[in-house]
């Protein structure tokens, strides 16, 4: 009976969870009103603030609520250009500025946008990272649906309701600074997850894990390993219906 192998302790132990203690919040869209179906409705930025673990800035966007007398307070990924002070517009009839938000329909192709929702009113899901953007490729006949292509390179096709953010997301170039040294990962990871440093499986010894052990670091066996395979035996290539380096240009 081996020990029980990291992967498996992931999922049942709390040491391994997010440390949010200091998070300042979830970054979403307002959510949908007649206003923004409609029209528009103007809020300021007050504030750019940095939040632990996320590489991008964030932006404190103040709106009046249209039927309570206060105001509501939201947390976008700011866009780059965006500063405190700004007014930004929210819905169907905003302008197409920087920082505004509005549905990807009302776009001309080729804008560049961010924090954009995969499915109506869903308050943003994708190219929410620092600088992520997507790109509205194109718009179907119909007006229904809409084509952007997404942070990895790939396209997707979304409800032309989805709203997303004008202007790519801030914080960009960050990981072309090299890391240098072992203490800037550990700061860096320190206030994301414990997930680092990471111990390989051939450096371990048999009780830790399926390729631990031997008297040279080397596996020993296939690393592709089944789909039903059980949980402490799961670790390498699982179920893998190609192995080694990706040979030729990708095919438009």
């Amino acid at each position: 009976m081996g020990r029980v192998i990291r992967g498996s302790r992931k999922g049942k132990s709390l040491i391994f969870t997010a440390k949010t203690r200091l998070r300042k919040g979830a970054v979403k869209l307002r959510p949908v009103d007649y206003a923004e179906r409609t029209g528009f409705i103007k809020g300021l930025v007050k504030n750019i603030i940095h939040d632990p673990g996320r590489g991008a800035p964030m932006a404190e966007v103040v709106f009046h609520d249209p039927y309570r007398y206060k105001l509501k307070k939201e947390r976008w990924v700011a866009v780059e250009g965006l500063h405190t002070g700004q007014f930004v517009y929210c819905g169907a009839k905003a302008q197409l500025t920087v920082g505004n938000v509005m549905p990807l329909g009302k776009m001309p192709e080729g804008t560049v946008v961010s924090m954009c929702e995969e499915k109506a009113s869903d308050r943003g899901r994708l190219a929410r990272a620092s600088g992520c953007n997507c790109m509205v490729v194109g718009h179907s006949d119909d007006g229904k649906k809409t084509r952007i292509r997404l942070p990895s390179g790939s396209r997707k096709t979304v409800p032309s309701t989805c709203r997303a953010v004008v202007g790519i997301a801030a914080g960009g170039g960050r990981m072309d600074k090299p890391v240098l040294k072992a203490g800037n990962n550990y700061h860096k990871y320190r206030v994301k997850r414990n997930c680092w440093p990471k111990v390989r499986g051939s450096a371990m010894n048999p009780v830790e894990h399926p390729h631990g052990g031997g008297n040279h670091q080397h596996v020993g066996h296939p690393t592709t390993i089944a789909r039903v395979a059980v949980p402490g035996q799961k670790v390498g290539l699982i179920a893998a219906r190609r192995t080694g380096i990706l040979r030729g240009g990708k095919k438009k």
